[in-house]
């Protein structure tokens, strides 16, 4: 659960810092205090997008911090284990958003993308917003909720994967049908090419061997010449000569090793370089002999050569690249030429998965037919508790025809109400009004999260357009909510609030040139002044305190199935 949230010049607030508890948690205020600035604060710490606009004027960054006690939930600390940011039971976030538009996202201290922020703040937090009724006529926002009521993500991701194979084999399969006279003048073209590259006959070795010749050939004369005079230095008739000059050397230094044996080394040093010497003039000498110039071969060099460059030019690749191009062109014509082969296999395994995904689609259909009815009846029950006396609400799941897939399965979703005693099931889009929408997607929103296990639930202003008993009834809900989960409530209705069991007071202080935002917990006393101020507006008379007493009295009488579940405080 969330256990404390820093937050420091993010829009209108300066800093503010909370400690939370178990259980329900209203936040209230006069409108346009910034009851919402926590739950937006809440949603930056988790990886929502975010600019520098969101910086309190004449700042340079925002700062966000939160901490989480997360001992009570295994599949966090795993997921924190694996991404080793785990520490002992508790989960700290942090986010810096800076003027010039960069953001820093930290986990137990250590800087991450903020794509592990999100993945983290999914699995610790559920915000519901005020405005989350007007997405509920959306036929695929019916879709996700049906699914995730019914628990059917596995079977939706074998569904996907399973339909991205069939629409890869299905486009393969396309490809080897194409046009008939295409695929001839596709299949001439590549018996020309690959004949064209076959005549040459060679491999990347013989490509490099023939550049090779052609720069020895291209340059015969300059060779022999060259190794001819260097012949010359090294073993010329002249005693001039390399060679000449240090075996005389090392006559005299052979003697004078006799007097004086540190000549030892150098003679030796010597003695080896001759040795090279006389085998430098071999090597140079046979080379020399060997060297022909022979205009026959150097014109069939440059010949080759330039076949080769024009190849390569054609498929656009370098010269020592066409024996790939050969290789590739061998298998392309090939897998024509085999195509009645490669067709049938892949009709095979297109009928596979075919089948394989309608026997998936239809265990979706029927899961989703199971969940249905069970969402239905919940949603009923709780539209009668909702000022909705004797509507009904249902959801309809249309087949689609069999070669219709999608990742999604093969069900149209549909949410149909009838929002009064003996009036025929509809659209939702086309019965509900405002009030109605928002008290139906109140409902959907408290039951999806009653079988969900994410430890903290945000609803934002979700009671908009409801009030009196109604109210109550909500606020009993969430409290309810709140016996084993964590759930913040931003809320303007005194009744909700008054069930809560704790409260925070959001409060805007303006200066001269300043405005600020403030939040505190407040005591019992606090919380009647602040229900009669929800209750009275601007006039606070004894009769309303007295009222807004009663209120949280009765309030805090409401038994709960069981009592939040305390848990130790982490700070920041």
């Amino acid at each position: 659960m969330l256990t404390h949230i820093h937050v420091r010049n993010l829009a209108i607030v300066d800093e503010i810092e909370v400690e939370l508890s178990p259980g329900m948690t209203a936040l209230s205020g006069e409108t346009g205090a910034g009851k919402s600035i926590l739950v937006d604060a809440l949603g930056l710490v988790l990886g929502d997008r975010a600019d520098s606009s969101v910086i309190r004027h004449g700042c340079a960054r925002a700062e966000i911090s939160a901490a989480f006690h997360i001992q009570d939930h295994p599949a966090i600390g795993h997921w924190l284990a694996q991404q080793e940011l785990d520490r002992d039971g508790e989960c700290q976030l942090r986010r810096i958003i800076s003027l010039e538009g960069r953001t820093r996202g930290f986990i137990n201290g250590q800087a991450v993308p903020m794509q592990s922020l999100r993945e983290l703040g999914e699995q610790l937090v559920d915000i519901h917003g005020q405005h989350e009724h007007q997405s509920l006529l959306r036929s695929s926002v019916q879709r996700q909720l049906l699914d995730a009521f019914g628990g059917h993500q596995a079977l939706l991701d074998r569904l996907s994967l399973l339909y991205r194979d069939w629409n890869t084999v299905q486009a393969e399969l396309q490809g080897v049908f194409g046009n008939e006279a295409d695929r001839d003048a596709r299949l001439d073209l590549l018996r020309y090419q690959h004949q064209e590259l076959q005549s040459l006959g060679l491999d990347i070795e013989d490509i490099n061997k023939i550049d090779e010749e052609h720069a020895c050939q291209a340059n015969a004369g300059r060779l022999i010449e060259s190794s001819h005079r260097a012949l010359e230095r090294l073993d010329g008739d002249e005693g001039a000569c390399a060679s000449s000059l240090v075996n005389q050397t090392l006559e005299e230094l052979n003697e004078l090793a006799g007097l004086d044996s540190r000549l030892e080394e150098a003679t030796r040093l010597l003695d080896e370089a001759a040795v090279l010497i006389r085998e430098s003039i071999e090597s140079l000498r046979h080379y020399a002999e060997a060297l022909d110039i022979d205009p026959e071969r150097l014109q069939w060099l440059e010949q080759r050569i330039a076949i080769l460059h024009d190849l390569a030019r054609k498929h656009r690749c370098r010269p020592e690249d066409l024996p790939a191009v050969e290789d590739r062109i061998r298998g392309e014509l090939d897998s024509i030429e085999h195509a009645d082969e490669y067709r049938a296999s892949l009709q095979g395994r297109l009928a596979a998965l075919q089948q394989d995904y309608l026997d998936t689609a239809r265990q979706l259909t029927a899961k989703r037919t199971r969940a249905a009815a069970a969402f239905s009846k919940q949603i009923t029950s709780a539209m009668q508790t909702l000022g909705m006396a004797g509507g009904v609400f249902s959801v309809h799941i249309k087949p689609r025809p069999e070669n219709s897939f999608s990742p999604l399965g093969m069900d149209d979703i549909e949410f149909m109400v009838s929002a009064n005693t003996g009036q025929p099931l509809q659209l939702l889009s086309k019965v509900a009004s405002g009030g109605e929408l928002s008290r139906i997607s109140l409902a959907i929103q408290v039951i999806s999260v009653s079988s969900d296990t994410i430890p903290t639930l945000i609803f934002d202003e979700v009671d908009s357009g409801i009030g009196g008993g109604v109210a109550e009834i909500v606020g009993r809900k969430l409290r309810a909510l709140g016996a084993d989960r964590q759930v913040l409530c931003v809320t303007h209705l005194p009744q909700v609030a008054a069930l809560a069991h704790q409260q925070l007071q959001v409060s805007k202080l303006s200066g001269k040139d300043t405005t600020r935002t403030r939040i505190r917990t407040l005591a019992e006393e606090e919380r009647i002044d602040e229900l009669a101020r929800m209750l009275g507006g601007i006039r606070i008379t004894q009769q309303t305190r007295e009222h807004a007493r009663e209120m949280l009295q009765q309030g805090q009488a409401e038994t709960d199935t069981a009592q939040p579940k305390k848990k130790r405080k982490r700070t920041v």
